[in-house]
C-alpha cells in the first residue's frame, strides 16, 4: 500500500483528469489509487421518485470513499441510473417530481460523505433500453439538472461544501442520435463536466461490427457513424468548453459471431452478439491466441481481432489505442479521460497507461 504522500503526489497529471466508474474495489488496485482523480460509484437508482442507494451498495461505496486515506485528493461521486434503469422521465415530468429527485439526490450525497452526483439517464427521449420516454424529455432533462444543481448547492452550503469544494454535478452522456433530445447548450451551465460515453458504438443492436470505442473514423465506417472525435466535435459545436469534456475508454471488448469475412470482419454484418471480455481475459485468451489475430486500423487508431476460422470479431481498447486517445486529449485541450469500469482491470495496466499518457512530455 502506498503512503499518503506518495499517492497524493501522483494525482492530477498535468492538469488533466483520470475519472473512473466503479461498482466495487479490488484491494490489489490500491497501489494505484493516487493516479485517479475521481471515482464514480455505479449505481444509485430512482425509486418512488427518489434517488436511493440499495443497502448492499453502501459498503462498496464506502470502500471507495475510504481510499481518501490513501489519496486525500481523491473525489468519490455517486452515479444514478445506468442502462435500462428508468424512472427519469417520470420524475422529470413535473416540478414536484424534479424537486423530490433533486433533494433526495443531494441528501444522499451528503449522507454518504460523497463529493458529487453523476446523472446517467440512458437516454432522454429514447426507450431502446426499455425505459419510459416522452417528447417532453428534452426540456425536462434541462429542468431536472437545474433542480439538482440548486439542491446540491443548498445542501452543500449546509455542510461547508462551497467554492472549489462544492458538490459537483456531471452527466454520463452519449452522442450522435442519442442526444437528439438533449439541449447540450442549455444543460452546460449546470454541469462541472461531461463524461462522454465514447464506447459501445457497436453492440448487439447495431447492424454491423466495427470499432466500439474508436477514436477516428475508419475508411469502412458508414456515413455519420459514431466515433470519439465526432462526439467531441458535436459537443464543442454546442458551446461546451474543451476542458469540460472527458472522453471514454473501455476496459473491455465486444465480440461478434458469424461475421461476414470481408475486411477481416470490420464493419460487417454479423449473426449474433457473442458477449464482452475484460482486458485481462483479452490478453490471456484472445489477442493473437486461439486464431484471433490482432489488426490495427491506422485511420480509426483502434485495434481489433479477427478469427478467420470461426468468423468471430472483437473490438476493444489496448495500450496503443489508449496512447492515441491521450495524445488526442492533449491536442484538443480536453479535460481528461473517463473509463468503464474499475474492477475490469485488476492489474491497472490500462489505467496506468491513461495516467502516464497524460503526463507532460
Amino acid at each position: 500500500m502506498l503512503a499518503c504522500g506518495a499517492a497524493a503526489a501522483q494525482s492530477s497529471p498535468a492538469g488533466y483528469r483520470v475519472v473512473g466508474y466503479a461498482n466495487g474495489w479490488n484491494p490489489v488496485q490500491t497501489k494505484d489509487a493516487g493516479k485517479i482523480d475521481t471515482l464514480i460509484f455505479a449505481f444509485a437508482h430512482p425509486q418512488g421518485g427518489k434517488v436511493t442507494l440499495a443497502d448492499r451498495d453502501v459498503k462498496p461505496l464506502q470502500q471507495l470513499i475510504a481510499l481518501k486515506k490513501i489519496n486525500p485528493k481523491l473525489k468519490v461521486d455517486i452515479s444514478v441510473g445506468g442502462w435500462s434503469v428508468g424512472g427519469f422521465s417520470e420524475a422529470a415530468s413535473t416540478v414536484a417530481g424534479r424537486q423530490l429527485f433533486a433533494d433526495s439526490a443531494a441528501e444522499l450525497v451528503a449522507a454518504q460523505h460523497a463529493d458529487g452526483l453523476d446523472v446517467d439517464w440512458e437516454y432522454p427521449g429514447h426507450h431502446e433500453s426499455g425505459i419510459q420516454s416522452s417528447p417532453q424529455d428534452e426540456a425536462n432533462y434541462t429542468l431536472l439538472l437545474k433542480a439538482i444543481r440548486t439542491s446540491l448547492d443548498r445542501v452543500g452550503a449546509a455542510h461547508g461544501r462551497t467554492g472549489a469544494n462544492h458538490y459537483t454535478l456531471s452527466v454520463a452522456i452519449a452522442d450522435g442520435p442519442f442526444v437528439d433530445h438533449v439541449d447540450i447548450a442549455a444543460i452546460n451551465p449546470y454541469l462541472d463536466w461531461f463524461n462522454l460515453m465514447t464506447y459501445d458504438f457497436v453492440n448487439a443492436m447495431t447492424p454491423t461490427t466495427g470499432h466500439h470505442t474508436g477514436l477516428h473514423a475508419s475508411k469502412l465506417i458508414a456515413g455519420d457513424g459514431r466515433t470519439t472525435d465526432r462526439a467531441v466535435q458535436q459537443f464543442l459545436a454546442a458551446g461546451v468548453a474543451p476542458n469540460k469534456l472527458l472522453i471514454g475508454a473501455a476496459i473491455y471488448g465486444r465480440e461478434f459471431a458469424d461475421v461476414k469475412p470481408d475486411h477481416n470482419g470490420l464493419y460487417q454484418a454479423f449473426g449474433h452478439y457473442q458477449g464482452g471480455h475484460n482486458w485481462p481475459e483479452l490478453k490471456s485468451d484472445y489477442i493473437n491466441k486461439q486464431g484471433y489475430v490482432r489488426h490495427w486500423d491506422a485511420d480509426a487508431q483502434a485495434p481489433y481481432l479477427w478469427n478467420a476460422k470461426t468468423h468471430c470479431f472483437i473490438s476493444y481498447d489496448d495500450p496503443q489505442s489508449i496512447a492515441a486517445k491521450m495524445a488526442y486529449i492533449k491536442a484538443q485541450h480536453l479535460g481528461g479521460i473517463m473509463y468503464w469500469e474499475q474492477t475490469l482491470d485488476p492489474s491497472d495496466e490500462l489505467i496506468d497507461d491513461m495516467w502516464r499518457g497524460l503526463q507532460d512530455r
